[in-house]
């Protein structure tokens, strides 16, 4: 069975704003959401910027799961509680069964774990919070979101580091294209903003400290968001039988390791994942009109990116519009390309490339047309979406107008 899947509901948090409708704005307008974090206990930590979620929406969680998740979790469901309605769906007895949840998380409930470990190493406890556990494990995200929904069907975590949600968009879709389920939820997220986290970041040098530029010559490195995107997929006969609107369609997945390095990013690995992606699809390199880039304003991926796309584009890379929205809800790790996810859905839908933001100085090694600081008008027929990992794991998506 190869089922086609497309995407009836999109839904999402970050800080840019708390629904995907105000996400898309953002970044439509270019706004950029990086400044002091001011609402996570850093214990001293200073001088560490990020995109942070100001105030989160009012919500109708049951006291009783809510005191089991960690930030990560509580995102990632409101994010598919937000798809879900746009979706017109909802579960029952009936069919909860082929309804499932994919959720992509990087470092996942760390603030749980570093509770935890202060309680013990510092403040002399005997013992820790009774759900530290089940709130700092990887699948806690998508378990809340089976719970919240009612989903029955597969659902599990997909932890691949920065690609991690589209492993996990990736993931429900062989769901649906082989049957086992007719709806999936699936994206990513993660809330970072914790002592541990930060420091490890900032002890390997790559985190910039004003804001972040992407393809800018003067760009000094990324910035870390909070966030989680969550969609809703479904099967294409799914969705016209109950006469869904439709956003998009997942038209290919291309994946891919480095095999090279832990830490240090490689050409022939996102080269490789992007010839997939467009094989899988049946598209030419031509018929991509925008690409949102992995771009996170380092200058070893940003310059190994643009390689990358002019390997698998060739001369289309010269009219190839490109972006990376990560200057402008940060690098939201597991919760990245979810949000990215929205970008090229929206992209498609409204006809517009959201810019890069921040940007200033022309690189030559970033030779190319990265819609600095204005969106543009384009149609968008199709949008590819790029996600690279630590240790060398790809995960590219391609979405097409229905």
């Amino acid at each position: 069975m190869d089922r086609r899947v497309v995407i009836t509901g999109i839904g999402g948090l970050c800080g840019l704003g708390t629904d995907a409708a105000s996400i898309w704005t953002g970044m439509r307008e270019g706004r950029s959401a990086i400044g002091p974090i001011v609402n996570s206990e850093l214990h001293g930590l200073e001088g560490i910027i990020g995109a942070e979620i100001k105030a989160l929406p009012e919500h109708d969680i049951d006291p009783r799961q809510l005191v089991s998740m960690a930030r990560c979790s509580l995102l990632a469901v409101l994010a598919a509680q937000e798809a879900m309605r746009q979706a017109g769906l909802s579960c029952d007895e009936g069919n909860a069964h082929r309804f499932g949840a994919t959720v992509g998380v990087g470092f996942g409930g760390w603030e749980a774990s570093e509770k935890a470990y202060r309680a013990l190493l510092l403040g002399g406890a005997a013992r820790v919070d009774l759900l530290t556990g089940v709130k700092g494990m990887p699948s806690a995200a998508a378990c809340h979101v089976s719970m919240s929904l009612g989903l029955r069907g597969p659902v599990f975590a997909a932890t691949s580091a920065c690609a991690s949600a589209n492993h996990a968009i990736a993931s429900a879709v062989d769901q649906i294209r082989s049957g086992r389920a007719d709806v999936m939820l699936a994206g990513g997220t993660d809330a970072p903003f914790v002592f541990f986290v930060l420091k490890a970041w900032d002890a390997m040098r790559v985190l910039a400290p004003d804001t972040c530029r992407p393809f800018s010559a003067d760009r000094r490195g990324l910035v870390l968001g909070e966030g989680a995107g969550m969609a809703v997929l479904e099967s294409y006969e799914h969705a016209t039988a109950r006469g869904a609107t439709i956003l998009a369609e997942i038209a290919g997945i291309g994946l891919s390791a480095d095999a090279f390095h832990i830490a240090a990013p490689a050409v022939h690995g996102p080269e490789a994942a992007m010839r997939a992606c467009l094989a899988d699809a049946g598209l030419n390199a031509e018929d991509v009109e925008y690409l949102n880039a992995h771009g996170t304003g380092t200058k070893a991926n940003d310059e190994i990116e643009t390689a990358a796309i002019r390997r698998v584009f060739g001369d289309h890379a010269n009219s190839l519009s490109v972006s990376s929205t990560k200057s402008t809800h940060g690098h939201c790790l597991g919760g990245a390309s979810a949000l990215e996810m929205i970008a090229c859905v929206m992209a498609i839908q409204e006809g517009v490339v959201p810019p890069s933001a921040n940007y200033r100085e022309p690189d030559p090694k970033c030779d190319l047309d990265v819609t600095p600081n204005v969106a543009r008008q384009r149609k968008v027929h199709v949008a590819m979406s790029n996600a690279f990992s630590m240790g060398g794991l790809n995960a590219v998506l391609a979405f097409k107008q229905v």
